[in-house]
Protein backbone atom coordinates (compact mmCIF):
# COMPACT_ATOMS: atom_id res chain seq x y z
CA UNK A 1 0.00 0.00 0.00
CA UNK A 2 2.39 2.40 1.12
CA UNK A 3 4.63 2.03 -2.41
CA UNK A 4 1.19 2.32 -4.68
CA UNK A 5 0.28 5.77 -2.80
CA UNK A 6 3.82 7.45 -2.74
CA UNK A 7 3.91 5.98 -6.37
CA UNK A 8 0.77 7.95 -6.53
CA UNK A 9 1.77 11.41 -5.22
CA UNK A 10 4.88 11.35 -6.56
CA UNK A 11 4.28 10.58 -10.24
CA UNK A 12 7.13 7.46 -10.61
CA UNK A 13 7.00 4.26 -9.53
CA UNK A 14 8.44 3.74 -5.83
CA UNK A 15 9.92 0.52 -4.65
CA UNK A 16 9.92 0.06 -0.47
CA UNK A 17 12.80 -2.62 0.55
CA UNK A 18 11.37 -2.83 4.44
CA UNK A 19 9.21 -1.51 6.26
CA UNK A 20 8.41 -1.43 10.22
CA UNK A 21 6.00 -0.35 12.80
CA UNK A 22 7.51 0.90 16.54
CA UNK A 23 4.79 1.75 18.92
CA UNK A 24 7.35 2.57 22.21
CA UNK A 25 8.74 5.10 23.39
CA UNK A 26 6.69 6.69 20.13
CA UNK A 27 4.65 5.40 17.48
CA UNK A 28 6.86 5.08 14.26
CA UNK A 29 7.08 4.20 10.92
CA UNK A 30 10.61 3.09 9.69
CA UNK A 31 11.28 2.52 6.05
CA UNK A 32 14.67 1.06 4.34
CA UNK A 33 15.85 1.41 0.87
CA UNK A 34 12.90 3.59 -0.69
CA UNK A 35 13.79 4.14 -4.20
CA UNK A 36 12.51 5.81 -7.18
CA UNK A 37 12.42 3.31 -10.25
CA UNK A 38 13.82 5.74 -12.81
CA UNK A 39 16.99 5.29 -15.23
CA UNK A 40 18.92 7.33 -12.15
CA UNK A 41 16.75 6.89 -9.16
CA UNK A 42 16.53 8.75 -6.14
CA UNK A 43 17.41 6.55 -3.43
CA UNK A 44 16.92 6.44 0.53
CA UNK A 45 18.87 4.84 2.97
CA UNK A 46 16.64 4.99 6.13
CA UNK A 47 13.13 7.16 6.72
CA UNK A 48 12.23 6.64 10.36
CA UNK A 49 9.06 9.12 10.68
CA UNK A 50 7.74 10.03 14.45
CA UNK A 51 3.90 10.51 14.82
CA UNK A 52 2.34 12.54 17.74
CA UNK A 53 -0.09 9.83 19.53
CA UNK A 54 -2.95 11.44 20.30
CA UNK A 55 -3.76 13.09 16.76
CA UNK A 56 -3.32 9.59 15.91
CA UNK A 57 -6.50 8.56 18.12
CA UNK A 58 -8.21 10.89 16.29
CA UNK A 59 -7.52 9.64 12.85
CA UNK A 60 -4.76 13.15 12.55
CA UNK A 61 -1.98 12.47 11.03
CA UNK A 62 1.01 14.61 12.83
CA UNK A 63 4.43 13.93 12.70
CA UNK A 64 6.68 15.27 15.45
CA UNK A 65 9.85 14.65 13.54
CA UNK A 66 11.46 12.44 10.51
CA UNK A 67 14.62 11.35 9.72
CA UNK A 68 16.01 10.80 6.35
CA UNK A 69 19.83 9.10 6.51
CA UNK A 70 21.33 8.13 3.07
CA UNK A 71 19.16 9.70 0.31
CA UNK A 72 20.78 10.49 -3.20
CA UNK A 73 19.45 13.13 -5.05
CA UNK A 74 20.25 13.45 -8.87
CA UNK A 75 18.82 16.70 -10.14
CA UNK A 76 17.57 15.27 -13.78
CA UNK A 77 15.50 12.58 -12.01
CA UNK A 78 13.61 15.47 -10.08
CA UNK A 79 11.63 16.49 -13.46
CA UNK A 80 9.22 13.44 -13.39
CA UNK A 81 8.04 14.30 -9.91
CA UNK A 82 4.22 15.38 -10.08
CA UNK A 83 4.21 16.12 -6.35
CA UNK A 84 2.84 19.54 -5.44
CA UNK A 85 3.45 20.72 -1.90
CA UNK A 86 3.42 24.35 -0.30
CA UNK A 87 1.20 26.62 -1.49
CA UNK A 88 -2.43 24.36 -0.85
CA UNK A 89 -1.87 24.45 2.78
CA UNK A 90 -4.64 21.81 3.02
CA UNK A 91 -5.58 21.09 6.76
CA UNK A 92 -7.24 19.32 8.96
CA UNK A 93 -10.72 18.77 7.12
CA UNK A 94 -8.31 17.61 3.58
CA UNK A 95 -7.95 13.83 3.29
CA UNK A 96 -4.38 13.13 3.12
CA UNK A 97 -2.60 11.97 0.19
CA UNK A 98 -1.19 8.33 0.03
CA UNK A 99 -3.14 7.05 3.54
CA UNK A 100 -6.02 5.32 3.48
CA UNK A 101 -9.32 5.02 6.28
CA UNK A 102 -9.89 8.45 6.49
CA UNK A 103 -6.97 9.62 8.26
CA UNK A 104 -6.40 13.57 7.50
CA UNK A 105 -3.53 15.64 7.97
CA UNK A 106 -2.83 17.89 10.65
CA UNK A 107 -2.61 21.74 9.87
CA UNK A 108 1.18 21.47 10.64
CA UNK A 109 2.10 17.22 8.73
CA UNK A 110 5.70 17.80 9.82
CA UNK A 111 7.09 19.79 12.55
CA UNK A 112 10.74 19.05 12.21
CA UNK A 113 13.24 17.25 9.60
CA UNK A 114 16.83 16.35 10.05
CA UNK A 115 18.43 15.22 6.74
CA UNK A 116 22.26 13.34 7.26
CA UNK A 117 24.33 12.22 4.26
CA UNK A 118 22.01 13.53 1.54
CA UNK A 119 24.20 13.51 -2.04
CA UNK A 120 22.88 16.15 -4.34
CA UNK A 121 24.30 15.21 -7.76
CA UNK A 122 23.93 17.93 -10.42
CA UNK A 123 22.85 18.27 -13.62
CA UNK A 124 26.61 17.59 -14.57
CA UNK A 125 26.64 14.56 -12.54
CA UNK A 126 28.79 16.66 -9.78
CA UNK A 127 27.97 14.88 -5.96
CA UNK A 128 27.25 17.10 -3.38
CA UNK A 129 27.23 15.95 0.54
CA UNK A 130 24.65 18.02 2.80
CA UNK A 131 23.24 17.30 6.56
CA UNK A 132 20.87 19.78 8.01
CA UNK A 133 17.36 20.32 9.64
CA UNK A 134 14.16 21.75 9.16
CA UNK A 135 11.50 23.55 11.76
CA UNK A 136 7.78 23.90 9.72
CA UNK A 137 5.17 26.20 10.08
CA UNK A 138 1.46 25.94 8.51
CA UNK A 139 1.52 25.45 4.72
CA UNK A 140 5.58 24.06 4.36
CA UNK A 141 6.83 27.38 5.41
CA UNK A 142 10.29 26.77 7.22
CA UNK A 143 10.21 28.51 10.81
CA UNK A 144 13.94 27.57 10.76
CA UNK A 145 16.26 26.23 8.42
CA UNK A 146 19.34 25.16 8.03
CA UNK A 147 21.89 23.60 5.91
CA UNK A 148 25.84 22.77 5.71
CA UNK A 149 28.72 21.24 4.20
CA UNK A 150 30.01 18.33 6.57
CA UNK A 151 33.94 18.60 6.21
CA UNK A 152 34.23 21.21 4.00
CA UNK A 153 36.73 23.89 5.40
CA UNK A 154 35.92 26.72 5.94
CA UNK A 155 32.92 26.35 6.74
CA UNK A 156 30.21 26.46 4.26
CA UNK A 157 26.10 26.57 5.27
CA UNK A 158 22.91 28.50 5.05
CA UNK A 159 20.74 29.46 7.60
CA UNK A 160 16.69 30.74 7.09
CA UNK A 161 14.99 32.28 9.92
CA UNK A 162 11.37 33.18 9.35
CA UNK A 163 10.10 36.79 10.53
CA UNK A 164 7.13 36.09 12.95
CA UNK A 165 4.48 34.65 10.58
CA UNK A 166 5.07 36.66 8.02
CA UNK A 167 6.73 35.11 4.36
CA UNK A 168 10.54 36.90 5.01
CA UNK A 169 13.53 35.10 6.35
CA UNK A 170 16.57 36.64 7.63
CA UNK A 171 19.51 34.89 5.15
CA UNK A 172 23.24 34.28 6.71
CA UNK A 173 25.67 32.26 4.34
CA UNK A 174 29.03 31.59 5.23
CA UNK A 175 31.23 30.14 2.62
CA UNK A 176 35.01 30.99 1.89
CA UNK A 177 35.73 32.89 5.02
CA UNK A 178 33.35 35.65 4.45
CA UNK A 179 29.48 35.92 4.81
CA UNK A 180 26.75 36.59 2.82
CA UNK A 181 23.49 38.15 4.33
CA UNK A 182 20.23 39.48 4.12
CA UNK A 183 16.71 38.62 3.28
CA UNK A 184 14.52 37.09 1.24
CA UNK A 185 10.52 37.29 0.84
CA UNK A 186 7.82 34.78 -0.70
CA UNK A 187 4.38 36.59 -2.10
CA UNK A 188 1.73 34.49 -3.11
CA UNK A 189 -0.99 36.27 -6.36
CA UNK A 190 -4.51 35.20 -6.66
CA UNK A 191 -3.64 32.44 -8.63
CA UNK A 192 -1.65 30.55 -5.70
CA UNK A 193 1.36 31.52 -7.94
CA UNK A 194 4.60 31.68 -5.47
CA UNK A 195 7.01 34.84 -6.52
CA UNK A 196 10.64 35.27 -4.49
CA UNK A 197 12.69 38.24 -4.18
CA UNK A 198 15.24 38.76 -1.86
CA UNK A 199 18.71 40.82 -1.53
CA UNK A 200 22.19 39.73 -0.27
CA UNK A 201 25.07 41.23 0.77
CA UNK A 202 28.79 39.12 0.22
CA UNK A 203 31.39 40.46 1.92
CA UNK A 204 35.00 39.18 2.05
CA UNK A 205 34.54 35.56 0.27
CA UNK A 206 37.57 33.67 -1.18
CA UNK A 207 36.08 32.57 -4.62
CA UNK A 208 38.54 30.09 -5.10
CA UNK A 209 37.53 28.39 -1.98
CA UNK A 210 33.88 28.84 -2.18
CA UNK A 211 33.67 27.29 -5.68
CA UNK A 212 35.48 23.97 -4.02
CA UNK A 213 33.71 23.68 -1.31
CA UNK A 214 31.18 22.68 -4.08
CA UNK A 215 33.69 20.14 -5.93
CA UNK A 216 33.69 22.78 -9.09
CA UNK A 217 36.86 24.02 -10.21
CA UNK A 218 37.61 27.64 -9.93
CA UNK A 219 38.71 29.62 -12.50
CA UNK A 220 39.51 33.17 -10.39
CA UNK A 221 40.64 33.79 -7.11
CA UNK A 222 40.43 36.11 -4.70
CA UNK A 223 38.60 38.30 -2.05
CA UNK A 224 35.10 38.97 -3.51
CA UNK A 225 32.24 41.54 -1.94
CA UNK A 226 28.91 43.01 -3.30
CA UNK A 227 25.59 43.08 -3.89
CA UNK A 228 23.44 40.42 -4.89
CA UNK A 229 19.02 40.33 -6.05
CA UNK A 230 17.35 37.41 -5.99
CA UNK A 231 14.06 36.71 -7.74
CA UNK A 232 11.83 33.42 -8.72
CA UNK A 233 8.15 32.22 -9.82
CA UNK A 234 6.34 28.75 -9.25
CA UNK A 235 3.93 26.87 -7.75
CA UNK A 236 6.01 25.80 -4.79
CA UNK A 237 9.07 25.70 -3.27
CA UNK A 238 10.69 23.25 -5.60
CA UNK A 239 9.44 25.30 -8.75
CA UNK A 240 10.97 28.60 -7.12
CA UNK A 241 14.36 26.72 -7.06
CA UNK A 242 14.69 26.01 -10.66
CA UNK A 243 13.51 29.49 -11.68
CA UNK A 244 15.96 30.73 -9.45
CA UNK A 245 17.62 34.01 -11.28
CA UNK A 246 20.65 35.90 -9.27
CA UNK A 247 22.45 39.57 -10.55
CA UNK A 248 25.47 40.11 -8.64
CA UNK A 249 27.73 43.49 -8.78
CA UNK A 250 30.43 42.34 -7.24
CA UNK A 251 34.75 43.62 -6.63
CA UNK A 252 37.18 41.05 -6.44
CA UNK A 253 40.10 42.39 -5.50
CA UNK A 254 43.06 41.38 -5.64
CA UNK A 255 42.34 38.62 -7.61
CA UNK A 256 43.85 36.25 -10.07
CA UNK A 257 42.77 34.04 -13.01
CA UNK A 258 43.70 31.04 -12.72
CA UNK A 259 45.46 28.72 -15.41
CA UNK A 260 45.48 31.29 -18.06
CA UNK A 261 47.97 33.65 -18.67
CA UNK A 262 46.58 36.75 -20.77
CA UNK A 263 50.42 37.74 -21.90
CA UNK A 264 51.43 34.74 -22.94
CA UNK A 265 48.11 34.45 -25.24
CA UNK A 266 48.17 37.54 -26.44
CA UNK A 267 52.50 37.16 -27.85
CA UNK A 268 51.12 33.80 -29.25
CA UNK A 269 48.17 35.11 -30.85
CA UNK A 270 46.31 32.08 -28.43
CA UNK A 271 48.29 29.24 -29.17
CA UNK A 272 49.67 28.73 -25.69
CA UNK A 273 48.33 30.17 -22.73
CA UNK A 274 49.01 28.08 -19.37
CA UNK A 275 49.62 29.65 -16.30
CA UNK A 276 48.15 32.53 -14.55
CA UNK A 277 47.34 36.09 -14.40
CA UNK A 278 47.65 38.20 -11.17
CA UNK A 279 45.43 41.66 -10.96
CA UNK A 280 44.60 44.15 -8.90
CA UNK A 281 40.91 44.22 -9.13
CA UNK A 282 38.19 42.70 -10.93
CA UNK A 283 34.80 44.26 -10.96
CA UNK A 284 31.81 43.39 -13.40
CA UNK A 285 28.07 42.22 -12.77
CA UNK A 286 27.15 38.56 -12.09
CA UNK A 287 23.98 36.87 -13.92
CA UNK A 288 22.73 33.39 -13.13
CA UNK A 289 19.45 31.68 -14.27
CA UNK A 290 18.07 27.94 -13.95
CA UNK A 291 16.53 26.69 -16.39
CA UNK A 292 15.04 23.24 -17.44
CA UNK A 293 18.37 22.42 -18.89
CA UNK A 294 21.24 24.12 -16.80
CA UNK A 295 22.41 27.27 -15.43
CA UNK A 296 23.31 30.17 -17.64
CA UNK A 297 25.91 32.14 -15.90
CA UNK A 298 26.74 35.80 -17.81
CA UNK A 299 29.14 38.33 -16.49
CA UNK A 300 28.60 41.52 -18.42
CA UNK A 301 30.54 44.84 -18.25
CA UNK A 302 33.81 42.73 -16.79
CA UNK A 303 36.94 45.02 -16.18
CA UNK A 304 40.36 44.24 -14.87
CA UNK A 305 43.49 46.07 -14.01
CA UNK A 306 46.77 45.22 -13.10
CA UNK A 307 49.97 47.44 -12.71
CA UNK A 308 50.87 46.07 -16.55
CA UNK A 309 47.31 45.71 -18.48
CA UNK A 310 43.43 46.75 -18.25
CA UNK A 311 40.73 44.49 -20.07
CA UNK A 312 36.99 44.47 -20.63
CA UNK A 313 34.65 42.12 -21.69
CA UNK A 314 31.36 39.93 -21.52
CA UNK A 315 31.26 35.97 -20.51
CA UNK A 316 28.85 33.32 -20.80
CA UNK A 317 28.95 30.29 -19.33
CA UNK A 318 26.26 27.64 -19.96
CA UNK A 319 26.50 23.60 -20.29
CA UNK A 320 30.44 23.80 -19.91
CA UNK A 321 30.71 25.69 -22.53
CA UNK A 322 32.49 29.48 -22.56
CA UNK A 323 31.53 32.01 -24.99
CA UNK A 324 33.88 35.48 -24.41
CA UNK A 325 35.43 38.36 -25.64
CA UNK A 326 37.68 41.06 -24.24
CA UNK A 327 39.94 44.09 -25.12
CA UNK A 328 43.11 44.13 -23.63
CA UNK A 329 44.85 47.12 -23.31
CA UNK A 330 48.32 48.28 -22.30
CA UNK A 331 50.22 45.09 -23.28
CA UNK A 332 53.61 45.88 -24.24
CA UNK A 333 52.50 49.08 -25.36
CA UNK A 334 49.40 47.81 -27.38
CA UNK A 335 45.82 49.04 -26.83
CA UNK A 336 42.52 47.27 -27.72
CA UNK A 337 44.26 44.30 -28.46
CA UNK A 338 40.93 41.71 -28.98
CA UNK A 339 40.77 38.35 -27.51
CA UNK A 340 38.07 35.56 -28.07
CA UNK A 341 37.77 32.75 -25.77
CA UNK A 342 35.23 29.66 -27.14
CA UNK A 343 34.58 25.67 -26.81
CA UNK A 344 34.70 23.82 -23.72
CA UNK A 345 35.81 24.97 -20.37
CA UNK A 346 38.18 22.23 -20.38
CA UNK A 347 39.95 23.05 -23.15
CA UNK A 348 38.76 26.03 -24.66
CA UNK A 349 39.98 27.80 -28.17
CA UNK A 350 42.00 30.93 -27.68
CA UNK A 351 41.96 33.52 -30.63
CA UNK A 352 43.96 36.54 -30.64
CA UNK A 353 43.93 38.05 -34.35
CA UNK A 354 46.99 38.92 -35.71
CA UNK A 355 45.64 42.00 -37.88
CA UNK A 356 44.72 43.27 -34.71
CA UNK A 357 48.37 43.11 -33.48
CA UNK A 358 49.42 44.37 -36.78
CA UNK A 359 47.33 47.35 -36.70
CA UNK A 360 48.53 48.44 -33.25
CA UNK A 361 52.21 48.20 -34.33
CA UNK A 362 51.65 50.84 -37.39
CA UNK A 363 49.25 52.93 -34.90
CA UNK A 364 52.16 53.35 -32.55
CA UNK A 365 54.43 54.21 -35.48
CA UNK A 366 52.37 56.41 -37.41
CA UNK A 367 51.18 58.28 -34.83
CA UNK A 368 52.33 57.29 -30.92
CA UNK A 369 49.66 57.07 -27.96
CA UNK A 370 45.77 58.03 -29.73
CA UNK A 371 47.25 56.41 -32.72
CA UNK A 372 47.88 52.75 -31.21
CA UNK A 373 44.27 52.72 -30.09
CA UNK A 374 43.09 53.57 -33.68
CA UNK A 375 45.21 50.95 -35.58
CA UNK A 376 44.11 48.35 -32.84
CA UNK A 377 40.68 48.81 -33.31
CA UNK A 378 41.12 49.01 -37.83
CA UNK A 379 42.99 45.80 -37.23
CA UNK A 380 40.62 44.27 -34.73
CA UNK A 381 37.85 45.17 -37.34
CA UNK A 382 39.64 43.17 -40.20
CA UNK A 383 40.31 40.41 -37.87
CA UNK A 384 37.16 39.61 -37.19
CA UNK A 385 36.43 41.02 -33.65
CA UNK A 386 34.92 38.39 -31.26
CA UNK A 387 31.22 38.99 -30.15
CA UNK A 388 28.66 36.89 -27.67
CA UNK A 389 25.42 36.65 -29.34
CA UNK A 390 23.14 38.51 -27.15
CA UNK A 391 25.34 39.76 -24.68
CA UNK A 392 24.82 43.41 -25.72
CA UNK A 393 21.11 42.86 -24.86
CA UNK A 394 21.43 40.49 -21.43
CA UNK A 395 21.98 44.02 -19.04
CA UNK A 396 19.39 44.11 -16.88
CA UNK A 397 18.55 46.95 -14.56
CA UNK A 398 20.80 46.75 -11.29
CA UNK A 399 19.81 46.66 -7.61
CA UNK A 400 18.13 50.26 -6.50
CA UNK A 401 21.22 53.51 -7.13
CA UNK A 402 23.80 50.87 -7.95
CA UNK A 403 25.81 52.08 -11.32
CA UNK A 404 27.70 49.85 -13.26
CA UNK A 405 31.50 49.88 -12.35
Amino acid sequence: MFESRASEALGVPVKIGALHWMVLPLPAVILQDVATQQDKPVTIKRIVAYLQLRPLLHKVVSLQSMEVDGAVVPQLSLKAFTQETGESGKGSSAPMSGVAGGFTLARVPLEHLHFTDLTWISRRGIPVLYEGDIDFDERWRPRLFKARRPGVTPETGLTLTRNGNEDRWAARITVGGGTADGELRIKTDSKKMLHLSGELKPRNIEVQSAVQAFNRRPVVSGRMSGSTVLDADGTNIAGLAQTLHSRTQFTVAPGKVLRFDLHKAIKTFGKEHDGTTPLDRITGVMDTKNTGDGVIWTFDDLKAKSGVLTASGDVVIYNRKIEAKAAVDLVDGLVGVPVKVSGSMDKPDISVPKGAIAGALIGTVILPGIGTAIGARLGALFGGEPKVPGSADRKAPLPAGQRRP
